[in-house]
């Protein structure tokens, strides 16, 4: 069992999670992630590493609450613990030279942090873009903001900062920069935009990949992806993909294979911690 050290919600639906995992908190880095279990029997979910305290033997993670399984998660307190914690798996965020810009739309921002620190610490000055649909979707700007060389504020509804997508400041900063590499994380059609946008300058663009995952280590297949008309797994090969390879199309069709399972299994789960039954 993993104990929770701490637990807070940092914006709606949304929770900073601080769990001890001594054996995995030291070998952390950027682009690393864990497959969590909250409880024995129960379903295993990706989860990025957004930080880690290898004094402490504590890992940091950031859970929106959007199903059966992230909703437990969520519903957890300080001193509960859970199942297990598995990682850290996949590899380290390839870290480009030179003058980058990091684009995160909503939670994605929790898998670029640690990115851009990363690449703040590798001497490369960091151009940010952070997004949500409204204000109160916006997470970690504070952190974003103190590691970035400029951050650029946009919101879907104009609530804060850029009125509209992340791709209209991005390329507004193509434009009036040299950017040598993009790393884009977030919903998928934004990754895809955020390609097409930097296709025509050539402008080397990674995406983190959020595949269905199950096991994280190669064996279930339940990741794979095309990229550059050949098969990968998210997990062992990524996650981090030239997004000017990625089969956006596919991937997107995939993603959406479980919906209505993962919409009963939710409502399911409502439905009986509404009537006072088990979290």
């Amino acid at each position: 069992m993993f104990r929770i050290r701490q637990i807070e919600p940092i914006a709606p639906g949304v929770h900073r999670v601080v769990i001890e995992a001594p054996f995995v908190a030291p070998k952390r880095k950027a682009g690393h992630f864990v497959i969590v279990r909250v409880v024995e029997g129960g379903e295993r979910i990706p989860l990025t590493l957004v930080d880690s305290d290898a004094e402490a033997g504590t890992i940091t993670l950031i859970v929106q609450a959007v199903g059966k399984t992230t909703r437990l998660l969520c519903s957890l307190r300080a001193r509960d613990a859970v199942a297990d914690v598995l990682g850290p798996l996949g590899n380290p965020t390839p870290l480009e030279r030179g003058p980058v810009a990091c684009v995160g739309g909503g939670v994605g921002a929790a898998e670029l942090l640690p990115i851009a620190r990363a690449l703040r610490s590798a001497g490369a000055e960091v151009h940010g873009v952070l997004g949500a649909r409204t204000r109160d979707l916006l997470i970690l700007e504070p952190e974003m903001r103190a590691v970035s060389d400029s951050l650029i504020v946009a919101t879907d509804d104009g609530s804060r900062g850029h009125k509209g997508l992340v791709t209209g400041p991005l390329v507004e900063r193509l434009d009036e920069r040299s950017i040598q590499a993009v790393y884009a994380i977030g919903p998928l059609p934004m990754m895809r935009a955020v390609a097409e946008a930097t296709r025509p300058r050539g402008i080397r663009t990674w995406v983190s990949l959020n595949a269905i995952m199950v096991d994280g280590t190669g064996m279930c297949g339940g990741c794979r992806v095309t990229v550059g008309g050949k098969m990968r797994f998210a997990c062992v090969d990524g996650p981090e993909f030239d997004g000017h390879e990625v089969d956006f199309d596919e991937l997107i069709r995939r993603s959406r294979m479980y919906v209505e399972e993962e919409r009963r299994a939710d409502e399911l789960y409502r439905a009986v911690t509404a009537c006072g039954g088990p979290r």
